[in-house]
């Protein structure tokens, strides 16, 4: 499958070479060999359909081979002069202010030396660049000829359903869940009984019984597994439950600590699998559990038995529900009788089909694709995540044509050894080129490994996969979510999680990804060595690696250094084996790897940042999450490309670069939970791309001004403002422009923990009611504010959160709406009210009380939780149908009696 990527990049290389590309060129005299360039790539551009076609006969291979690790280079040379463009036009733009006697915020940071477009460095780079350009189209001259002697076709057009690839049809995954379990409500029955009766236990006299569901991948027993999971009838029986994911890897510490968290609600440490264990023991005893052990291969009984001894003390009727591929599996696990999960029947299968096909239960509305239809259904074998898959294919298919095009395909009949099914290669092959391209990078993710979207998504911006000529006007974000929801509409992902927090590959896909990843990818983990593989680490492009303890001491690591060219560096965290060493091997390895796109170094046990890293100036993408770093070095400013800088979980990170503001291409700076992060680098306000901004530190003097917000408009996700009390003028509030920033979901304000006689509750006040809160802010938090605002106007509020107001003594009807007579329902989509730490709290009236009029208010309010009001002695808000979950804490007993009469809904109450 060496076509995979082939395509989408050429296209792409074509793209890049703009006006400003070819005005370098010509200012360098460079223009003949970037035309000459342009003119091959169209040549190669023309025979790419019929080269797909031809792929599986090997001297094609290797050409298009040859010409993917060609395209990276030339992409790496367009990017250098891309980047030299940037880097210009910035040096020109502090000339021309210095000339003008300005002040301007960049002048300071770059050498006058450096202005001047005539300079020696210049005239140095012309030269480094045109020996690269020469070197690159004598190459490419070699594979234009070299398309002639194959006989590839300059007039074959490549067949694809999407005729306008940019008008992509997305269908949701609503309908999804369903279809993939139709036709199992008996196995589903079957394993209701086994679930809920006793039988095995009397029969193997073990208190503890294994009920087991086995057969082939792509059968459907994990969406299965989970459907009993969620089953109101199990819910019922089981007093604890726990999933776990187990995979390749029967890790019994990892496994042991996952349950442990789903069953106790809670994330600890435990020093060995021992005390581990003891800690599982408090939990489970005389309680009857459910634990689901999903995709197990573990054929080992000593580690089954050493698992299992800490579960003997539940109630009897506890199960495991186990899913495997294996028979072997479930006898070692001491399973009574294996549930074996069968193929789907004919008429079954084809249902499925016609409903992932035509969202229909049948094919009586289209005779003349049943036999077509069903041709394809028995080339599926009956295996439903081929038959969803492929029928999602078809979906976009226009023609019977189309379908006859596709059961004929030549993919049915190739035996590459793979073991790819090949109803999943068809579903590949029926992707556009950038979709290929975007799919083959998720090989970097081992199988079972959770994603997330947005992550995903600014991985795929970071090597260039989504186009911004594609996005029009449209952000690259928004692109590349499109981009994630048509492989998720077609199967290729999976959603993990009801929250669409993370996402999986289904074994069989990552399979297929790892088909299609050839020689350019490579993932270094338990199962994967890089001597397994006869490749030359020239090649290698993208890599990722298991974050275990040591593994940079791994004997083949050092190999690494021959993959000069190496765009991703991705360790991962993965069960267990979340934190690595980040070793002198390492630090050296980075210092040559200039070519990167993208590199993490999340969770490595860092103190410091190399200055090296300034010379990655093709960096887009750098995470340094979760580090004990302090600072970073000046040079990262120097990084013009980096799109994304996460810092989130740096809890000793107490500054950034002061020439931050030449970063003028950043869209990402997480500095979340961050505490010792206390003064920004002047500028920040003129990163107009920036859309993630996590916090910001309103300072006095030359510091950041809170009304620097107003041009940052395209601001999304969660936004902190702390150290309010510095905002003096409440106009500069009014100039944030917060109310307009409506892709902001979270919002936390935040003032001084110091009450003293330097602040004013005036100014205060009008400072928070200038700072509007968007209309469609989902989540607010409120800490140490003097006065409590009128909020009840933001309909879409979910989550309210008022925290440390030292001063607030009263809340009234105030809180819900601005005047009298009201209008509409005060916090109509409010669920979670937290009141915490309010010291001089003593009444909370908003109901109004007899004869005073109020707007219906907290109408769908589920959780109340108010702790550390050691004053507050009378509560009243009225009706609260809805509310399920009631905390108090720390709190008069006038507290609870007021809250509970207030509602008879109640089904949780903690109190402390």
């Amino acid at each position: 499958m060496a076509e995979i990527i082939v395509s989408a990049v050429v296209t792409l290389l074509i793209e890049k070479l703009t006006a400003e590309l070819m005005n370098l060129a010509r200012s360098e005299g460079l223009e003949t060999q970037l035309k000459k360039l342009k003119q091959n790539f169209l040549l190669i551009e023309a025979v790419l359909a019929d080269s797909a076609q031809k792929q599986n006969q090997k001297p094609v291979a290797l050409w298009l081979i040859e010409l993917q690790d060609l395209a990276y280079d030339i992409d790496d040379v367009l990017d250098d002069m891309a980047t030299e463009v940037l880097r210009r036009k910035l040096n020109h733009q502090v000339s021309h202010d210095s000339t003008r006697a300005s002040c301007s915020k960049l002048s300071k940071f770059v050498p006058t030396c450096c202005t001047n477009n005539f300079s020696p460095r210049n005239f140095m780079y012309g030269r480094k660049i045109r020996s690269k350009l020469d070197e690159v189209n004598t190459r490419l001259d070699e594979l234009v000829e070299q398309k002639n002697k194959l006989g590839l076709d300059l007039n074959v057009k490549l067949e694809r359903s999407n005729k306008n690839k940019s008008d992509v049809r997305f269908h949701q995954t609503s309908s999804v869940n369903e279809s993939k379990v139709l036709g199992r409500e008996n196995d589903k029955e079957a394993l209701i009984g086994r679930l809920l009766g006793n039988e095995e236990a009397s029969s193997n006299q073990k208190v503890i019984s294994v009920v087991s569901v086995v057969g082939m991948g792509g059968l459907g027993k994990t969406t299965l597994a989970q459907l009993l999971y969620n089953d109101k009838r199990v819910k019922d029986h089981f007093e604890l439950m726990a999933w776990v994911c187990v995979s390749d890897d029967f890790d019994m510490f990892n496994i042991s600590k996952q349950i442990y968290q789903a069953i106790g609600g809670e994330h600890k440490d435990f020093a060995n699998l021992d005390l581990l264990s003891v800690a599982l023991k408090e939990k489970l005893a005389g309680k009857r559990f459910l634990v689901v052990l999903d995709d197990v291969w573990n054929e080992d009984d000593k580690k089954w038995d050493l698992l299992r001894s800490a579960f003997d003390v539940g109630a009897h009727e506890s199960k495991f529900l186990v899913t495997t591929r294996n028979k072997e599996v479930a006898s070692v696990m001491d399973c009574f009788q294996p549930y074996i999960l069968e193929i789907l029947s004919d008429d079954i299968a084809l249902s499925l089909f016609a409903k992932s096909a035509l969202d229909e239960q049948n094919f009586d509305k289209h005779p003349s694709l049943k036999s077509v239809a069903q041709a394809i259904v028995k080339k599926c074998d009956g295996l439903p995540l081929a038959l969803v898959t492929l029928g999602k294919v078809l979906k976009r298919k226009e023609s019977d044509d189309e379908w006859e095009a596709l059961l004929n395909s030549e993919i049915w009949n190739l035996d590459d050894e793979s073991g790819i099914l090949p109803a999943l290669k068809l579903s590949y092959y029926d992707l556009p080129s950038h979709l290929k391209q975007v799919f083959a990078y998720c090989f970097l993710f081992p199988k079972d490994y959770e994603f997330e979207r947005k992550k995903l998504v600014l991985l795929w911006m970071a090597q260039g996969f989504v186009s911004q000529t594609k996005g029009k006007n449209q952000p690259i974000e928004s692109l590349g979510d499109k981009y994630f929801e048509e492989l998720l509409s077609r199967s290729f992902f999976q959603p993990f999680r009801k929250d669409g927090s993370r996402y999986i590959m289904h074994d069989l896909m990552n399979d297929l990804a790892t088909s299609v990843a050839v020689e350019f990818f490579f993932r270094l983990d338990e199962n994967m060595e890089l001597n397994d593989r006869n490749k030359a680490y020239e090649k290698f492009r993208h890599f990722s690696f298991i974050g275990q303890q040591r593994v940079t001491e791994h004997k083949m690591f050092k190999e690494l250094h021959k993959a000069r060219c190496l765009r991703t560096f991705l360790p991962l965290s993965v069960g267990r084996w979340k934190f690595i060493t980040l070793d002198n091997v390492t630090l050296d390895l980075l210092s040559h790897l200039n070519f990167l796109r993208v590199l993490s170094l999340t969770n490595e046990s860092i103190t410091e940042v190399p200055r090296s890293i300034g010379n990655l100036k093709h960096l887009r993408y750098l995470n340094f999450s979760n580090t004990d770093i302090q600072g970073i070095p000046e040079q990262v400013s120097e990084l013009y490309n980096l799109q994304c800088l996460l810092v989130g979980d740096c809890y000793k990170l107490s500054s950034l670069p002061v020439s931050f503001v030449k970063l003028i291409n950043l869209r990402h700076l997480d500095m979340t939970y961050t505490p010792l992060l206390n003064k920004l680098p002047l500028g920040i306000g003129g990163l107009t791309s920036l859309q993630t901004l996590s916090k910001v530190i309103i300072e006095e003097g030359n510091g950041f001004k809170i009304s620097e917000l107003k041009g940052l408009s395209d601001l999304q996700g969660e936004l902190s403002i702390e150290c309010l009390e510095k905002v003096i003028q409440p106009t500069d509030a009014n100039d944030a422009k917060l109310q307009q920033k409506t892709g902001l979901y979270e919002l936390n304000m935040r003032w001084s923990d110091v009450f003293d006689g330097f602040r004013d509750p005036a100014i205060e006040y009008e400072v928070l009611e200038r700072l509007r809160a968007p209309s469609k802010l989902k989540t607010l938090r409120i800490l140490f504010y003097g006065e409590l605002p009128t909020l009840g106007h933001l309909s879409s509020l979910r989550k309210l959160y008022l925290s440390r107001m030292k001063a607030v003594q009263t809340v009234g009807i105030e809180l819900l709406a601005h005047t009298k007579p009201f209008h509409g329902d005060a916090f109509p989509s409010l669920e979670s009210l937290e009141v915490e730490d309010m010291q001089c709290l003593e009444k909370w009236s908003t109901s109004g009380g007899d004869g005073v009029e109020t707007p219906r208010s907290f109408l769908r309010l589920r959780g109340i939780s108010i702790i550390r009001c050691p004053k507050l002695d009378k509560v009243s808000f009225g009706l609260v149908p809805s509310l399920e979950k009631l905390t108090v804490e720390g709190c008069p007993e006038a507290v609870l009696r007021d809250l509970v009469g207030g509602s008879s809904s109640i089904r949780t109450l903690k109190l402390g």
